[in-house]
C-alpha cells in the first residue's frame, strides 16, 4: 500500500472510479466575508511572525548560554523547533487562503502538509509526556535526577518521540491517500486534515477511521497517562515538602508546562470528538487554528514568562545588543 501511495504522489494524480483527474484540492477555511478574512490575516500574521521570533528566541538562549544546558531546556528547545516548524506548515497557507477567501494545493502539497501536522503534533504529544517525565524525576528524585537524565538519555527519549509521531503520520497518511477522491476537491478547511479529506472521499472509509482512531489513541492516551501519573506523584511529593520556598519553586517548575498541556489537549480533544456537522465547523476550524497556529506562539511566552532565568537571560541579551 505505501508504494501504491507513493506512487501516486509522484505522478501527481488521483483516479476516481469514472477516470477523472482530481490534481488538486481548494481549501475555504472561514467566512465568506472579505472584510472578516482581511482581519483575520492581520491578526495571524501578527501571531506567526511572533510565534517565529519566540521560538526562535528560546532556541537561541538555550544553546547559546551554558546555563540553560540541562534535560529540561534540553527538551524546551526541542518543543520550540517542534512549534516552530509545525505553525510553518500551517500558516502561510493560512494567510494566503484567508487574503483570497480561497486556494488551491497540490495534492503532494497537501500529502506533505498533512505529513506534516500530523508527525509534528504527535510528537509535541509525546514530548509533553517526556517533559512531564522529567519534572517527575527532578522533583520526586532529586538526588537521582542527574543520574536518570543523562545526555545520552535525554536523546533516546526525544528519538522516540520523534520516530513515534512520523511513525505514526507515515501510516495515517498512506492510509488516507490510498482512498479515491471523486465525490467534491473542496476542503471546507484551512488546513489538510484527516476528516474533511475522509469527507469527500468516495471510497467507504470506515477502515481509515477505524485506523485513526486506534492510531490516535495509541499517541494520545499513553502520553495523557505519563503526563496525569507524573503530576500525581508531583504532587504528593509537592505536600511532604515543608519549606513555603522549596514548594513554590517546585510549582514554578511545574506551572508552565501544565499550562501549556491543558491548552493543547483541551483544544485537540474539542475538534476530534466535536459531532461533525456543517453548523459546528467554523468552531472547529477556530479551535484547530488555536493549536496549530495560537498555540506555537503562546508556548514561548508561557515558558519565559513564568521563568526567572529565561526572562533574566532576554534581559541581558537585549542589554549586550544595546
Amino acid at each position: 500500500m505505501l508504494l501504491r501511495v507513493l506512487h501516486k504522489i509522484s505522478m501527481g494524480i488521483f483516479e476516481d472510479n469514472n477516470n477523472s483527474l482530481i490534481n488538486e484540492f481548494v481549501l475555504i477555511g472561514f467566512s465568506d466575508s472579505p472584510y472578516q478574512n482581511i482581519c483575520l490575516f492581520f491578526v495571524f500574521l501578527i501571531i506567526y511572525i511572533v510565534s517565529i521570533f519566540g521560538n526562535i528566541g528560546i532556541i537561541y538562549l538555550v544553546c547559546n548560554n551554558i546555563r540553560f544546558h540541562t534535560p529540561m531546556y534540553f527538551f524546551l528547545s526541542n518543543l520550540s523547533v517542534v512549534d516552530l516548524v509545525y505553525a510553518s506548515d500551517i500558516a502561510p497557507k493560512m494567510l494566503v487562503g484567508l487574503y483570497f477567501s480561497k486556494t488551491p494545493i497540490s495534492y503532494i502539497g497537501c500529502a506533505i502538509q498533512l505529513f506534516i501536522f500530523c508527525a509534528l503534533g504527535s510528537t509535541e504529544c509525546v514530548l509533553f509526556a517526556v517533559m512531564a517525565y522529567d519534572r517527575y524525576v527532578a522533583i520526586c528524585n532529586p538526588l537521582s535526577y542527574n543520574l536518570i537524565m543523562q545526555h545520552k538519555t535525554c536523546l533516546g527519549l526525544m528519538f522516540g518521540a520523534y520516530s513515534t509521531g512520523f511513525l505514526h503520520s507515515l501510516i495515517e497518511t498512506c492510509c488516507t491517500f490510498h482512498l479515491s477522491f471523486c465525490a467534491s476537491n473542496v476542503l471546507h478547511h484551512f488546513v489538510c486534515d484527516f476528516p474533511p479529506l475522509l469527507s469527500i472521499s468516495c471510497t467507504d472509509t470506515t477502515i481509515n477511521e477505524i485506523i485513526l482512531f486506534i492510531f490516535s489513541a495509541s499517541v494520545t492516551v499513553p502520553s495523557i497517562v505519563v503526563i496525569l501519573g507524573s503530576y500525581m506523584s508531583i504532587f504528593i511529593a509537592i505536600l511532604k515538602i515543608t519549606a513555603p520556598e522549596g514548594r513554590q519553586r517546585a510549582y514554578s517548575t511545574c506551572a508552565s508546562h501544565i499550562i501549556a498541556v491543558t491548552l493543547l489537549y483541551s483544544t485537540v480533544l474539542y475538534v476530534y470528538l466535536s459531532p461533525k456537522s456543517p453548523s459546528s465547523r467554523d468552531n472547529v476550524n477556530m479551535a484547530t487554528v488555536f493549536y496549530t497556529v495560537v498555540l506555537p506562539m503562546l508556548n514561548p511566552l508561557i515558558y519565559s514568562l513564568r521563568n526567572k532565568d529565561i526572562k533574566l537571560a532576554i534581559i541581558q541579551s537585549f542589554q549586550s545588543i544595546l
